[in-house]
């Protein structure tokens, strides 16, 4: 009975072996992206943070209050990194891909977004991003990361090349 039952298996595993051995098997298409991923700026660790939220999160991101002497309150993920809005965006629809995104992570869902206290539960909204994903909107705006940010309340992305700004409670720039 053995003998019988590791044939197939023996054949099954040759079949795989030989169709992963099989030319088109080798994608040479997929060579290029590790390459533009290496012409891409380098990331701060916490845009490594954010940018693995690029994976589809497993549940729905989480919208909080931060606050600062400097710009009051402000919208933040609810580990206390500071978001932001991109003022070349257009109503629940981004304009960062590419270099931008790397960047700028957006900030990502699965599922609706659920915020905290002293947020307006009508204004978060997502959009569908190019790749599929699922980003988080507020007022409108697309929510992103800045990749230069490294801890919970650093706001160094705030007015970067006067189209960046933190974004308030009410869903406005932070100017």
């Amino acid at each position: 009975m053995r003998r019988s039952i590791s044939i197939p298996v023996a054949l099954l595993m040759l079949a795989l072996l030989a169709s992963a051995c099989a030319p088109a098997a080798a994608p040479t298409a997929a060579a290029p992206a590790p390459t533009s991923a290496s012409n891409a700026p380098a990331a701060a660790p916490a845009a490594t943070q954010a940018s693995s939220a690029a994976v589809m999160p497993s549940g729905p991101a989480h919208v909080a209050l931060a606050k600062n002497d400097k710009f009051g309150s402000f919208l933040a993920d609810d580990k206390g990194m500071s978001l932001y809005l991109y003022t070349k965006d257009t109503p629940n629809t981004s304009n960062c891909y590419g270099k931008c995104a790397t960047a700028w992570p957006p900030l990502l869902s699965s599922g609706a977004p659920v915020g905290g206290d002293g947020l307006d539960a009508s204004k978060f909204g997502t959009t569908t991003r190019t790749d599929g994903t699922t980003q988080v909107t507020y007022n409108g705006w697309p929510l992103y990361y800045w990749a230069k940010d490294k801890q919970p309340g650093d706001t160094t992305g705030q007015n970067v090349g006067s189209v960046w700004f933190l974004v308030t409670p009410s869903g406005d720039a932070v100017k």
